[in-house]
């Protein structure tokens, strides 16, 4: 008995000193679902207030926003450029809500698909005019646990039915 006692204590320290951690815990795919549900209901209020500071907050670093007719808007500068042409259009307006979100099993990466209705002003009319389809967009869980977007695109058209 006297030798189990410092032969459990060496191995405790040997663990301790070699940076053995317990295995990363299981993503939970309902708990990243919400996340990204709940992250996106910010996402479009902060679109509503115009908060351009919230919405270059969403996108990681290397993120990338995509639209038909547009530029890849792949760095700070140009993402930000594009979220401004958006929100000072006077009769901007956009909802978009998710059909599927789906998530890794390594709980690193997430997307999520759904609809959205944008409304806007028409360059050769200078009237409001609506624009809806689907989007698609990929989230990378970042170190701090927070999720960003790193591949943001746009399809106008018909909604994608939910599946």
């Amino acid at each position: 008995m006297n030798k189990a006692v410092p032969l459990a204590l060496s191995m405790a320290g040997a663990i301790a000193i070699s940076g053995c951690t317990p295995a990363a815990e299981a993503a939970d795919p309902a708990k990243i679902e919400q996340a990204i549900k709940s992250q996106e209901a910010a996402w479009q209020a902060a679109y509503k207030a115009k908060n351009m500071e919230a919405l270059a907050g969403e996108y990681a670093e290397d993120g990338v926003i995509a639209g038909p007719g547009e530029a890849l808007a792949a760095s700070e500068v140009e993402r930000r450029k594009a979220l401004q042409a958006l929100t000072s259009d006077p009769n901007f307006a956009l909802t978009f809500a998710s059909d599927r979100v789906l998530v890794a099993k390594s709980g690193d990466l997430a997307s999520s698909r759904g609809h959205y209705t944008l409304q806007m002003t028409d360059k050769a009319t200078n009237k409001p005019v609506m624009n809806s389809g689907s989007y698609l967009t990929v989230y990378r869980k970042q170190d701090d646990g927070s999720w960003k977007a790193v591949e943001d695109f746009i399809t106008p058209g018909p909604a994608a039915s939910a599946s």
